[in-house]
């Protein structure tokens, strides 16, 4: 499968306007980075492209995506900002998740109903860097994608692309199919359920302070916002999901407005609610 990006002005859909992305972004081409791909997504944007910058003394723009010899990275700017954020499937926590995860063990896993003789079809219509899709792709389950963010589905892509050039990783992000679009009406225009089971994982717009530990959820949530649709994008994925829907949140958070899940799995900071349409044991092969 192939990385698909469609529709230049998705940013629209997403909790920040365009506007107020360029006010927070600008583009840098460091050494070794595709000068081409960063001019083709600052166009798409409408984003300034930085010379000469120094990122701890950039003050006009908090947050830059720097083209460099490993693709595009999201980075804070200023004094103390943490390093840089980008979608990496072939090394770092990532990677060791796939080596020492825990299979069909992990929670994960279970909550989409992996199990032996049973591999369903997984759409993630809130992707973010798409570990959880790896996660689940290194099971065997076909991947759908969606993000509606295209700053973040330019890291997305740009990481996938990468990791189609392993050895080790090719076999697993081939079965991982991106597309930039919005969830809820890309759901929406379908004419029939598109998987077996939806993923979602919205970003909980009242986190406290200990949940903000991750470098990436503070600057999506600079970028993004939280996901204040969560509520309509469950109804349309209980309507386009064959078998479930699931929905990750914070362990002790509320469940989304709405159905009541069937039943939940907790771990020791997240939980997932499952929302059980029909029976999976049918997909047993």
């Amino acid at each position: 499968m192939t990385s698909m990006l469609t529709g230049p002005n998705l940013i629209n859909a997403s909790l920040t306007s365009t506007t107020e992305i360029q006010s927070l972004l600008a583009v840098f081409v460091d050494t070794g980075g595709d000068a081409v791909a960063a001019s083709n997504f600052a166009q798409q944007l409408g984003l300034e492209i930085l010379q000469n910058v120094k990122f701890t003394k950039e003050n006009r723009f908090p947050l830059l995506m720097i083209y460099d010899r490993h693709g595009p990275s999201l980075v804070q700017t200023g004094k103390g900002a943490p390093g840089p954020v980008r979608a990496d499937f072939v090394s770092g926590k990532t990677d060791h998740r796939r080596k020492f995860g825990g299979g069909k063990g992990q929670l994960i896993s279970k909550a989409v109903g992996l199990k032996s003789g049973i591999t369903p079809s997984v759409l993630d219509a809130t992707a973010g860097l798409g570990q959880d899709a790896f996660v689940l792709a290194c099971q065997g389950c076909e991947m759908t994608l969606l993000e509606r963010s295209p700053v973040v589905a330019e890291l997305l892509s740009a990481g996938l692309e990468l990791a189609r050039r392993s050895y080790d990783v090719a076999p697993i992000t081939a079965h991982m199919n991106m597309i930039n679009a919005d969830s809820i009406e890309w759901l929406s225009a379908q004419p029939e359920s598109v998987a077996d089971v939806i993923y979602l994982d919205p970003m909980f717009p009242d986190r406290d302070k200990s949940s903000l530990v991750k470098k990436e959820m503070r600057l999506f949530k600079m970028i993004i916002g939280g996901d204040l649709d969560a509520e309509a994008l469950l109804a349309v994925a209980l309507e386009k999901a064959r078998y479930r829907v699931v929905v990750k949140r914070p362990r002790k958070a509320p469940e989304i407005d709405g159905i009541k899940p069937s039943l939940k799995l907790e771990g020791k900071s997240s939980r997932y609610d499952i929302y059980t349409l029909k029976s999976m044991d049918s997909l047993k092969g």
